[in-house]
């Protein structure tokens, strides 16, 4: 099989996505000579995702690869231009990107700023992929549990929802992690 240009790897909280992705950057990148570039999304909100963040930078800056860190939360777009053909990059995570995009500005969830919000995301990840080697982008499964009664939560769901298709329509291949264990979904061989 050809070597992939887009991977889309989902799963559940603390699944094991994100290091089953760094394996797969890893791996490709080692096919093909490329550079491996890390576009995370996090924004420290709380000690829990400040822990997070440093983790994850650790162990990018101690393992035995060498990775370009970005460090943006909105408009990923922007740094379309910064990748060439050679670039494997993973972007981590699109949940965290579409809550920052949402809560970026003081906006009412009305259907056009919520269009807006998908477009940009869709065209930003649209626009890194055309520009990359590979990307791998990494996202949460949410949509497996129950959608409580409250408006904010279920319009983000469908919004999620609906990205995710997007992105599994585009995608080479797709992985769904359960309990650190990578299913193939899409393009892989089984």
């Amino acid at each position: 099989m050809a070597t992939p240009s887009f991977i889309f790897i989902t799963g559940g909280v603390r699944s094991g996505k994100s290091s089953f992705a760094e394996r797969k950057a890893v791996e490709i990148a080692s096919k093909t000579g490329g550079r491996l570039n890390y576009l995370a999304t996090g924004v420290v909100s709380d000690p829990e995702m400040k822990e997070r963040i440093e983790k994850h930078q650790h162990d990018r800056l101690s393992g035995a690869y060498l990775w370009k860190t970005y460090e943006r939360s909105v408009q990923i777009g922007r740094l379309a231009e910064e990748f060439n053909a050679k670039d494997v990059v993973l972007l981590d995570c699109v949940t965290t990107l579409l809550n920052n995009e949402l809560f970026s500005f003081e906006q009412k969830w009305e259907e056009q700023f919520l269009e807006t919000v998908k477009d940009n995301i869709i065209t930003g990840i649209s626009s890194i992929k055309n520009c990359a080697g590979l990307l791998i982008v990494v996202s949460n499964e949410v949509l497996n549990e129950p959608v409580v009664s409250n408006e904010m939560v279920f319009t983000y769901g469908r919004l999620l929802g609906q990205i995710h298709q997007d992105l599994v329509k585009e995608a080479d291949q797709v992985f769904l992690v359960e309990a650190g264990i990578p299913i193939g979904m899409k393009g892989v061989l089984r």
